[in-house]
């Protein structure tokens, strides 16, 4: 491994500030970042903010990438392979070695969740920032966390909370819990290893699907089964817990708009909410999270039905890419906070202090074809312009000749803003996505335009299905002259065959494939439901229709 220092000398020519008592009590004064994109800036900026020396780790694939140069010390720790870089844990801590750095920032996705890392970096002497991996093991396992739940009064949606054994235990379970069901890998998340089932013909291949995928992501085949609550609203509560036994919420996250289980708008408050149901969902997860004895900073995510019941889903046990809409209604700095947690040091404010103010809105800028499935998009960022102005936060990874990656998270940016009410914050976002271009690769800002004319989102009337409901790529993809899906796979095997320029390598068009077939089969699943749908005319909210026609029988 290779390292450099391109602020070291700087940061210690810095001039004492505010924090300097506080920094003098941390066990540790170097940080690396154990990732990549803006939530490695995120961190950096972070650690400048509070004195700390940051170290940057990079692939093959990211050595200009804007982390590598903006933190003070930067290793090259291999290949652009995720698992030969990112993922290795071996590098990571011989990369902290190298440099002195006392503690490790994980950011989120790549080795956040895993325990056996958070364990490696305490057996090496250095400082996990985050939760310690008994809490992970205790709640990271989708089933034991249910289990948990139940224990503590928390509700959960009817499951069986144990590995299924085979299709005929998984078969009779359905039945007896009844259609539509969700099989959910056990050690999952971020949307990885999920079926939706709504008919037992349906069930042997998606439980094959869903246990190919889970041992793909996660390690482990394991799949559970659950009820599927449906139309639902996803909505998350972001907690935070220090080593003296102090927990407190930082309010709810609305996250209901969605693709494959995977969030694209995030805002705060929900809508959904009045204030009674909003403290029974926070209780709940202050409740989970004390009886773990959680420390540091997570989300207890549930899920919220028409009739007002909610249910207990997961805890992520790690900082969430949406962070910063808590942050703009709150004004705290959870990564701020994560830092003092991690030194040993209590949260700097109690739950009656925390103001909660105006709205928070939050739209994901993923390098992927909304025409076309949502499929991932690789190129050269070819011109960028960056919005800016009043309520406007851009937590961005990307640069002006940039060339995207087919090897990690298509994340490249984060658009938040704020306003004094959902209206303000809502048209402020419309400014913003107006004054964004990203040129040269497809991008998700023409899906966030659209979302935001849809007469159902401004009303606050939607639930996870409303991309399946709404969202036509057929239709939008055949006004706008687009390529079907296998003229894509088509195109893009006839470059890397010609040796075009920005033609795919192997690994990347492999890549490609799956991502395409995987999507394929996603949209027949979201043309069955808008079929299924189809000639619905009642007046009101669809959601809260769905809820009294199921009371009804």
């Amino acid at each position: 491994m290779s390292a450099r220092s391109g602020r070291s000398d700087r940061s210690k020519q810095r001039q004492p500030s505010s924090t300097a008592s506080v920094r003098e009590q941390f066990p540790f004064q170097k940080v690396l970042i154990a990732n990549r994109g803006e939530i490695a800036l995120r961190v950096i900026r972070a650690c400048r903010d509070m004195g700390l020396i940051s170290v940057a780790v990079y692939s093959d694939a990211d050595r200009l990438a804007p982390h590598v140069r903006m933190a003070d010390e930067a290793v090259h720790i291999g290949p652009a392979a995720a698992s030969e870089s990112y993922l290795n844990m071996g590098k990571l801590i011989a990369a902290a070695k190298q440099t002195g750095a006392g503690a490790i920032h994980p950011g989120y996705g790549f080795l956040s969740e895993n325990p056996d890392f958070a364990d490696l970096c305490a057996s090496e002497g250095m400082i996990f920032v985050g939760p310690p991996g008994r809490v992970m093991r205790e709640m990271g396992e989708k089933t034991a966390a249910r289990r948990k739940a139940q224990e503590v009064g928390v509700p959960v949606t009817p499951g069986y909370d144990a590995g299924l054994e085979d299709v005929e235990q998984a078969a009779r379970l359905a039945e007896q819990i009844g259609y539509p069901i969700l099989l959910k890998a056990a050690a999952g998340g971020g949307g990885k290893g999920i079926r939706f089932v709504h008919r037992p013909q349906d069930l042997p291949g998606a439980l094959r699907l869903a246990r190919s995928e889970a041992l793909g992501a996660f390690g482990d085949s394991s799949v559970y089964l659950e009820k599927a609550v449906t139309p639902a609203r996803h909505i998350e509560v972001q907690i935070i817990g220090d080593q003296h036994g102090n927990v407190i919420h930082l309010g709810e996250r609305e996250c209901s708009i969605q693709r494959r289980h995977q969030k694209l708008i995030e805002e705060s408050p929900s809508v959904a909410l009045d204030d009674a149901l909003r403290a029974r969902f926070t209780g709940a997860a202050v409740t989970l999270a004390r009886a773990v004895g959680y420390v540091n900073a997570g989300t207890c995510e549930f899920l919220l039905g028409p009739d007002g019941g909610f249910y207990f889903l997961e805890v992520n046990a790690r900082l969430q890419v949406e962070h910063p809409v808590t942050e703009l209604r709150t004004g705290i700095d959870l990564v701020r906070e994560q830092l003092r947690v991690a030194a040993g040091l209590p949260l700097s404010v109690t739950q009656d202090q925390i103001d909660f103010r105006g709205h928070a809105i939050e739209a994901r800028i993923t390098a992927e074809d909304p025409l076309n499935n949502f499929l991932p998009a690789s190129g050269t960022i070819a011109a960028l312009r960056e919005p800016m102005g009043p309520g406007v936060r851009l937590d961005s990874g990307i640069y002006d000749g940039m060339q995207i990656p087919l090897y990690y998270d298509s994340m490249l940016a984060k658009l938040i803003c704020w306003g004094a009410d959902r209206a303000e914050a809502m048209e402020r976002l419309r400014r913003a996505l107006d004054e964004y271009t990203i040129a040269g690769v497809r991008t998700t800002i023409p899906f966030a335009r659209w979302l935001l004319d849809q007469p159902r989102f401004k009303s606050g009337d939607f639930s996870t299905d409303f991309i399946a409901q709404e969202w036509n790529p057929d239709v939008a993809r055949a006004a706008l002259n687009g390529k079907t899906t296998s003229e894509a796979i088509a195109d893009a095997a006839g470059a890397s065959a010609d040796g075009v320029d920005g033609a795919l390598a192997p690994d990347e068009m492999a890549a490609l494939i799956a991502a395409l077939v995987a999507q394929e089969q996603q949209g027949q699943a979201a043309s069955r439901r808008r079929a299924a749908g189809a000639g619905v005319q009642e007046e009101g909210s669809r959601w809260r229709l769905a809820g009294r026609r199921a009371a009804l029988g």
